[in-house]
């Protein structure tokens, strides 16, 4: 790890840009000397108190409690490389294979990420609300509340921590393109006083 730049990666797995972007940074691991350090937020508690969210997003945000929980219990019981591979299983069975049904899909997850399938029970539970929400607010003290997820936070200029949300891109890039899309990351975040670059998105996230 000493070696490696590090990469913070704030995450809720229901997010389908925030999967596409992970995908991204397993890639840029594989090209650039990087270790992401992957870190549970909550679309859930960022939207916590709006009343000016459509009811299908805002039943979205009720059943999106499950997956963060069961995330930090995780990670709280079993450690980053325990979380790393739940992310995986379940942003695959979420995302990629297009499973809905969270009852079946957590614990399968669980199952598929070598990890106890009582885990599970903590989707239902408050247990973990304290650590879940410190979780978050670590990412959004680093980049500020308007935003979403992912959250990305690299080293500037100066090695301080910079963060940024995303970045939103689709499909996830591959090999050289990956590494090159990282490179230009660094490049932002070592420029004082960068904020943003933004379009409108005109096609849904690809998970190819």
């Amino acid at each position: 790890m000493s070696d490696k730049t590090p990469a913070d990666f704030w995450f809720d797995p229901m997010c389908p840009w925030a999967w596409v972007t992970s995908r991204w940074m397993l890639e840029v691991e594989r090209v650039r000397p990087v270790a992401v350090r992957w870190h549970v937020m909550s679309l859930s508690v960022l939207n916590e108190n709006r009343e000016d969210l459509p009811d299908d997003y805002r039943a979205l945000l009720e059943n999106a409690w499950g997956p963060v929980r069961v995330g930090i219990a995780v990670e709280q019981e079993r450690g980053q490389e325990a979380l790393a591979r739940y992310y995986t299983a379940i942003g695959t069975r979420l995302h990629n294979q297009g499973e809905k049904d969270l009852s079946t899909v957590l614990p399968a997850a669980l199952e598929d990420a070598g990890l106890p399938v009582a885990l599970a029970g903590a989707a239902a539970s408050t247990a973990h609300d304290e650590a879940l929400r410190a979780s978050h607010r670590a990412g959004t003290d680093l980049v500020g509340q308007e935003v979403g997820t992912p959250v990305i936070a690299v080293p500037g200029a100066g090695g301080e921590q910079v963060a940024f949300f995303g970045p939103v891109v689709t499909p996830a890039p591959r090999g050289e393109a990956a590494g090159r899309l990282w490179d230009g990351t660094l490049l932002v975040a070592g420029t004082p006083g960068f904020f943003e670059l933004k379009r409108t998105r005109d096609v849904g996230p690809s998970f190819d």
